[in-house]
């Protein structure tokens, strides 16, 4: 599938719930990048599909158990109608379920670079009926090992940690480079003015205007704080033999 052509980004968000999406789109970097037209996010109510006058999206599950299900007919209707809005779109459409695929920082990137539409369902109650799975999407994707009343609280992280990504949504395209698992390590420590806070003082070496030396220590302090806090990490990461020596000592101390 053919990546963003435009250099924008589009999210299409199905869910039952849409005033929560209230917040990520009217603040903070997300808000930004809609204001400077690189991301387009539309939310859209599964309920305005149903067939019923009481737009009644739920029913019972087949076989009995505990809890309602989420009926296809108006989730179908729904990403219908985003595609027939979208006609020219590669649209790509994931659902928010526990049982997806761990969503992390290589597959936003991944999707920031080769995607130019998600469309997103937000699963609630006891899920969605599996036709739509079967039938309409792309790919289940999980933000961990827990679980939540609704897929809202996941698509906004997707939405978050995607959009970020988008070139010119952040101020300094460094800023993405710099952060923990841009690199598949753990960000190292940062400082800010003054330099001495209540007898607490920044490292001197920050201090030097020395810019090798600064980024030989900061690498150096991204490794020994992944090694320390998620050693699963260092795995796929490619280390010197230097620095798989003083891993070796720090972790022995």
């Amino acid at each position: 599938m053919p990546g963003r052509v435009d250099g924008n980004m589009r999210f299409d968000v199905l869910t039952l719930f849409p005033k929560m999406f209230d917040g990520i789109l009217t603040e903070s970097i997300i808000a930004r990048g809609i204001d400077k037209g690189l991301l387009k996010v539309n939310i859209t109510d599964i309920r305005d599909f149903a067939n019923d006058k009481h737009k009644q999206v739920d029913d019972y599950p087949y076989g009995g158990g505990a809890g309602m299900v989420i009926k296809p007919q108006p989730v179908f209707d729904a990403v219908e109608h985003v595609k027939a809005a979208n006609p020219d779109s590669n649209i790509f459409t994931i659902y928010t379920s526990p049982k997806g695929v761990k969503f992390q920082q290589s597959l936003a990137e991944l999707w920031a670079r080769e995607k130019e539409h998600l469309l997103i369902i937000c699963g609630h109650y006891e899920g969605i009926d599996q036709r739509v799975i079967d039938n309409l999407v792309d790919q289940e994707v999980s933000i961990g090992d827990f679980i939540l009343t609704g897929g809202e609280l996941a698509a906004m992280v997707i939405i978050d940690a995607i959009g970020r990504l988008i070139p010119g949504v952040l101020g300094n395209r460094q800023s993405c480079q710099d952060e923990s698992f841009s690199q598949g390590l753990l960000e190292y420590p940062q400082y800010t003015r003054p330099s001495k806070y209540r007898n607490f003082t920044v490292p001197e070496i920050l201090l030097s205007g020395n810019h090798k030396e600064i980024e030989n220590w900061r690498r150096k302090q991204a490794i020994l704080s992944t090694a320390k806090r998620r050693p699963d990490l260092l795995k796929n990461v490619e280390l010197t033999e230097e620095e798989k020596i003083y891993i070796r000592e720090y972790l022995k101390e």
